[in-house]
């Protein structure tokens, strides 16, 4: 699976997947999952780089003494929104507004990605934001259903 980064806004940010065929609807179902789950731990705030407390101990986190008012002082870090997820042919393309959600968002959703290529249904290429020449996106880059509620 290769990834390569294109113009990238996290205010409205496209991540493309290109498969070796189609996707059927089943694995499709799994493609939705991955992005919604995702998602929803980034809507929750999950992606909080400014509060990697466990990850900064290392190894040996038994008894580690979790902080509490330093994860309360850190920068609230969530996504804002996400479309539905669109398929076309061996393409999948899903729009996101990251919002404040630290870059580490995209390091898990690539790692989950790679995995699931390995296991489930080969993904060849993933392109993190930019655009394809040959399925253009809305005008305004943003999903019919959000440009028009702005």
């Amino acid at each position: 699976m290769q990834v390569e980064f294109r113009e990238c806004d996290f205010f409205s940010l496209w991540i493309w997947l290109r498969f070796e065929t189609a996707p059927s609807l089943l694995e499709q179902q799994y493609i939705d999952e991955i992005f919604d789950s995702w998602y929803f731990l980034g809507k929750l705030g999950g992606f909080n780089a400014e509060n990697l407390q466990v990850q900064e101990t290392g190894l040996e986190i038994s008894y580690m003494t979790y902080d509490d008012s330093s994860a309360e002082d850190s920068f609230l870090s969530v996504m804002h929104n996400m479309a539905e997820v669109e398929y076309n042919g061996v393409w999948a393309r899903c729009w996101f507004d990251l919002g404040t959600s630290d870059a580490i968002a995209l390091d898990v959703l690539l790692n989950a990605l790679r995995q699931f290529s390995r296991e489930y249904v080969a993904i060849e290429q993933v392109y993190i934001g930019g655009e394809n020449p040959d399925w253009p996106i809305p005008q305004s880059s943003r999903p019919d259903f959000i440009a028009g509620e702005a």
